[in-house]
């Protein structure tokens, strides 16, 4: 009974993690449309959530002593390089097809675990992969030679590389006795995030009366404030805390299939809201690059000898016992919104290779 509970409470917390995530470009490219530059939104995103995270810094401190390399590998890459090349990217493509665009990364890393580890990949992960890049093409309408911004789709197939170097690096150690808290290292990554946004958006230019005044949905007035306050409290803090508790009661394949549904969340509200209407052979393009994510990442687990395979439980034990090691919910994902959405919700197919994956998208 309490099990049942605790999975039905894990699902419902995945949910809302999705849906969390899902909201931030939405929320975000009105203010970039009122004004502010794309860098300075992520900055206020960030440096916002690195104030409302440091008592959990504080409490995890031990983390700089122990965990140095992960903790600057996530903040570079998960959250100050998938953040800026996913908000630039948004302010010349839709959000939809930015964020679908970041579903490339689970591609990415099985491509790197075949290609430069040259470890086997199982079939479902495989199919997955290709599925995933086929309905990209549709999205992208490359039969139009490409109709939407090439330098937008190129920023979201950065934020995409940006979340699998993260994989990648986190890798390195993954396999410790002590693994690292997650909530302590989206609290370090996101300080570390924030320092290195200063520098590069340099906050002391930006026109700071644009939050004072209104942003447009889609021709509807919204306080610009109240905006930025959804995109940190909502679409930062609350996404990563309630998907780093589902996480730890549901396995990271199932949490990772749930967050997959962040795609789907942004793209509806991104229409609705934003008036972004994507054509048929999009949304079926999208729906196929969703499909991909699910069999990749739900793909039965498999071992052949001592290797670990791409696609099955990593290092021969179940990768749902105990919770995920490091910095999110079991995605990408994603990205896309999340710092890691897919963020875009690359997550599970990342741990699944070998890679210890975190949520690192939109």
């Amino acid at each position: 009974m309490h099990a049942s509970q605790g999975r039905s409470a894990g699902l419902g917390l995945a949910l809302a993690s999705a849906f969390a995530f899902g909201g931030s470009g939405v929320a975000a490219k009105p203010l970039i449309e009122a004004g502010l530059d794309p860098l300075h939104v992520v900055w206020l995103r960030v440096a916002g959530a690195a104030l409302v995270m440091l008592p959990l810094a504080w409490r995890h401190r031990d983390l700089v002593r122990r965990k140095p390399a992960l903790l600057a590998g996530f903040g570079l890459l998960a959250v100050a390089g998938v953040q800026a090349c996913y908000f630039a990217s948004i302010s010349r493509i839709p959000v939809g097809v930015a964020l679908l665009i970041e579903y490339l990364a689970p591609a990415l890393v099985l491509g790197w675990v075949r290609f430069v580890q040259r470890r086997p990949v199982t079939r479902a992960a495989a199919l997955g992969v290709v599925l995933a890049v086929g309905g990209l093409a549709c999205v992208v309408q490359v039969w139009s030679g490409l109709s939407f911004d090439l330098l937008g789709l190129l920023l979201a197939l950065g934020a995409a590389c940006c979340q699998v170097g993260y994989f990648v690096l986190s890798d390195q150690g993954s396999a410790d006795a002590e693994p690292a808290d997650p909530l302590g290292v989206i609290a370090y990554g996101l300080l570390v995030g924030a320092l290195v946004l200063t520098v590069v958006a340099r906050p002391w230019g930006m026109d700071w009366s644009v939050l004072t005044g209104d942003a447009h949905l889609d021709g509807t007035a919204a306080p610009a404030w109240l905006l930025l306050a959804w995109v940190v409290l909502i679409a930062t803090v609350l996404a990563y805390v309630t998907g780093v508790v589902s996480v730890r009661r549901l396995s990271p394949q199932v949490a990772g299939v749930v967050a997959c549904l962040e795609a789907v969340i942004a793209t509806v509200l991104a229409w609705v809201l934003l008036g972004e209407h994507l054509a048929a052979p999009q949304i079926i393009g999208g729906a196929v690059v969703l499909a991909g994510a699910f069999i990749a990442q739900s793909s039965t687990p498999k071992t052949t000898g001592e290797e670990p395979v791409a696609g099955s439980a990593a290092d021969g034990g179940p990768a749902h016992e105990g919770p995920a090691d490091g910095a999110g919910a079991a995605d990408g994902a994603g990205g896309g919104g999340g710092f890691a959405s897919a963020s875009g919700d690359a997550a599970p197919v990342a741990e699944e290779a070998g890679l210890s994956g975190r949520r690192t998208t939109s």
